[in-house]
């Protein structure tokens, strides 16, 4: 069975002061919530960094080796994972390659662009994380 991830990026501004999310679910169990204030980072940095640190706490949980579903409302970090689209920013393309390294831990890895209403809890996991920064 898959390990399913749903994750979530955002910054208040672009750049601007930004934050990520993410859940993991083995089967229907809810397993582990991360979230990460960043500093002031772009959008598409957030969600790629929100991939980042979800697959980070599912490998040191002990999923590594499974089959994995990442679930994002990106489009557009979908389709570069996917293959479908060129990661061109060198900024992204170092946050592609922490991602591609990630993933060579676990087994097969599909890429699900889910519409924002079906990824609220990572939303709200990136926004808590951003709140929380803006504190400093």
């Amino acid at each position: 069975m898959s390990i399913i991830t749903f994750t979530d990026g955002g910054a208040r501004g672009n750049p601007g002061p930004a934050g990520s999310g993410g859940v993991i679910y083995d089967g229907d169990r809810k397993v582990a919530d991360v979230k990460k204030y960043l500093g002031i980072r772009t959008n598409n940095w957030a969600e790629y960094e929100a991939i980042i640190i979800t697959l980070e706490r599912a490998k040191l949980m002990g999923y590594a080796k499974r089959d994995i579903e990442l679930r994002m409302d990106s489009e557009l970090i979908a389709r570069q994972l996917s293959g479908r689209y060129r990661v061109k920013d060198a900024n992204m393309k170092e946050q592609f390659l922490k991602v591609q390294a990630l993933l060579a831990h676990f087994g097969k890895a599909t890429f699900t662009h889910i519409p924002r209403e079906k990824n609220k809890e990572a939303d709200a996991w990136a926004n808590e994380a951003m709140d929380e920064g803006g504190k400093g």
